[in-house]
């Protein structure tokens, strides 16, 4: 049983083939690909980011998200979103299959005309378009505020500039609002504050966390984000990740090492922690590095059993 005050069980989701792979310098083959996002679903995580459909020429690791999509099987459709950045990018991802679109937006206007070539307000019209096209199909629409923690261009974020935006896209319809730590400055008393202000002013909505490790304060930010009312964390495979447009961000937190901690807090997550170090072990072959997952460095305590769960 999870401790008093806390969840009994929280959901991951797995961004390693989308965020894991999008700066790494070894280019992975669409079947590839493929596989790994089946493999993870196999793990049994519930929800994986499988791709982003932004210009293959910015970011050339994710060519093919299309086709990626639309090999996968649809009795996995519901288990699997995609990163969209504009209503353009939507409307591939749904042509292509998609059904959920993860909808990113900048919470300063410095980092989205970098990130995405828009005024913040022309991508929330952007959005508002996405989750009518995606509610025309059947599809959902769920949001990720980057640079909310932290911008590198404007530097510290007023965390009502945060709260108002995540408002404006739950009145739009978001499924769920992610806030992104987006180039790893955060800490956890700034992230319980932060993620606590707006779970309680939508306490019928999902409010998640993405936290990079770049400072080694990702683990305790999930940790914290779990206290102040998340019901979603995301994580990487092997820790890999990082934004093309954001300087000095490292990786993710690693998936194995965040099912870890809260497995043994007592906080489910549905996912096979053995398997998941098999997946993380496969794709340092590919990619021909260490990945940066603690876990896959020191093993799972013999011991683990006895008091975990």
């Amino acid at each position: 049983m999870s401790p008093v005050g806390l969840p009994g069980s929280v959901q991951i989701v797995e961004v390693g083939p989308r965020d894991g792979l999008q700066i790494e310098p070894t280019l992975l083959d669409v079947g590839t690909r493929r596989e790994l996002v089946c493999r993870l679903l196999e793990a049994g995580l519930g929800d994986v980011e499988a791709a982003s459909f932004v210009s293959e020429r910015l970011v050339p690791q994710m060519a093919g998200a299309g086709t990626l999509i639309a090999s996968l099987p649809a009795s996995r459709a519901d288990r699997v979103s995609v990163l969209v950045l504009n209503e353009r990018g939507a409307r591939r991802a749904l042509e292509s299959g998609a059904r959920h679109l993860r909808f990113g937006i900048a919470v300063t206007e410095s980092f989205n005309q970098r990130n995405q070539a828009a005024k913040v307000s022309e991508s929330l019209s952007d959005f508002r378009r996405s989750i009518t096209a995606a509610s025309e199909i059947g599809a959902k629409c769920s949001a990720i505020i980057m640079v909310a923690f932290g911008c590198p261009f404007e530097g510290s974020v007023p965390k009502q500039a945060v709260v108002a935006l995540a408002a404006d896209l739950f009145s739009a319809g978001a499924l769920e609002v992610t806030l992104a730590d987006t180039i790893g400055v955060a800490v956890p008393s700034q992230v319980e504050d932060l993620i606590g202000l707006v779970a309680r002013a939508h306490p019928d909505r999902g409010v998640g966390g993405h936290f990079h490790d770049t400072r080694n304060t990702g683990i305790a930010n999930a940790v914290a984000a779990i206290h102040a009312g998340a019901t979603h964390l995301d994580a990487s495979i092997g820790g890999l990740g990082g934004c093309p447009f954001a300087p000095g961000a490292s990786g993710n937190i690693a998936t194995e090492d965040l099912v870890y901690c809260l497995e043994s807090m007592g906080i489910a997550t549905g996912v096979d922690l053995t398997s998941l170090l098999e997946v993380a072990t496969w794709l340092g072959v590919l990619l021909d590095r260490p990945m940066e997952s603690a876990l896959l460095r020191a093993g799972i305590p013999r011991f683990l059993d006895a008091w975990a769960l």
